[in-house]
């Protein structure tokens, strides 16, 4: 496999589109990123959008190199058959307009010593792609995935997760997010509001994304919102988690956006734009959760048809 370190990825593609303004603002109401850069007759593209303006598409890139598929295939006839995305690396070099037609280049960076994971025994892969704006160096992207054969689980394991859901998944705390999750166990839903700007901001920073200032007073929010995008979950199946379910992008009557479960109705009925109301989940002894029920109105609604 290490005869591959070194071999073209992809040779000479061309992203789909060229750097265009729908895009970046697509993208920055998606994010939430409000810097001014980003508009205007001088705008320039985020730069972490730079892998965005050379992705193929649901259908995948053309022009992958033989030298890859011959890599994957020599995975897969080890019997590493299975792939997860670990991390990836961007180098910022020049910035992006609208205009620019982007070109990029990609090569098998390295190929790991077999590695053993709580996944199972694999191979870390290592593609790097130079991306061109115009003919000019813009920025290098590094991807990295694991091709694994996944670790035998005991029978024990099977035995215990057959018998006892196992609980959800407990949140990460720190000095940064203490206070929200401080307001969850009393049944509140805190945002952030700066002293110097006043702007609200979630999830919880320890400065403000506007202004910068490290001041700031929790507010709650009304509980009132909208589903601002959803996604219905299927696959793959998690532990504590009945498939499917719905995962939304809740927009508050305040402005900021929170990620939480909606609740109330069958996960194919919600729908964006959909009035949803804020109620507190308790998940086991331990843990409470803020998740969203479709209002009233909104379930009347679909069950009318008119959604």
């Amino acid at each position: 496999m290490k005869a591959y370190e070194g071999q073209p990825a992809a040779v000479a593609g061309v992203g789909r589109d060229r750097v265009n303004e729908p895009m970046i603002r697509h993208w920055c109401e998606a994010m939430g990123d409000t810097n001014p850069a980003y508009a205007g007759p001088d705008a320039i593209a985020p730069p972490a959008m730079l892998q965005a303006w050379t992705m193929g598409g649901l259908s995948g890139h053309a022009g992958r190199s033989a030298a890859y598929d011959e890599l994957f295939a020599v995975l897969d006839g080890a019997g590493y058959t299975s792939v997860v995305a670990t991390d990836c690396e961007q180098e910022y070099l020049r910035p992006l307009r609208p205009g620019d037609e982007i070109t990029f280049d990609a090569v098998i960076e390295s190929v790991s010593e077999r590695k053993t994971t709580k996944l199972g025994t694999g191979h870390f892969v290592t593609t790097r792609m130079d991306v061109k704006a115009d003919g000019e160096l813009a920025g290098t992207h590094r991807f990295r995935i694991l091709k694994y054969a996944p670790a035998a689980r005991r029978a024990t394991e099977v035995r215990q997760t057959r018998e006892a859901k196992p609980r959800r998944p407990r949140p990460v705390i720190n000095r940064d997010n203490a206070g929200f999750w401080e307001g969850v166990s009393q049944r509140r839903l805190l945002v952030q509001r700066c002293r110097a700007c006043g702007t609200l901001r979630f999830p919880w920073l320890p400065g403000c994304n506007a202004c910068g200032g490290p001041e700031w007073d929790p507010v709650e929010a009304s509980g009132e919102g909208r589903v601002f995008s959803y996604v219905v979950m299927h696959h793959p199946p998690f532990p504590a988690f009945d498939p499917p379910y719905a995962v939304g992008l809740i927009e508050l009557a305040e402005g900021v956006r929170i990620v939480s479960n909606v609740v109330g109705m069958a996960p194919d009925k919600v729908r964006i734009g959909m009035p949803v109301r804020l109620e507190f989940l308790r998940a086991d002894d331990e843990l409470e959760l803020p998740v969203f029920r479709a209002a009233e109105d909104a379930a009347g609604l679909v069950a009318g048809g008119a959604v």
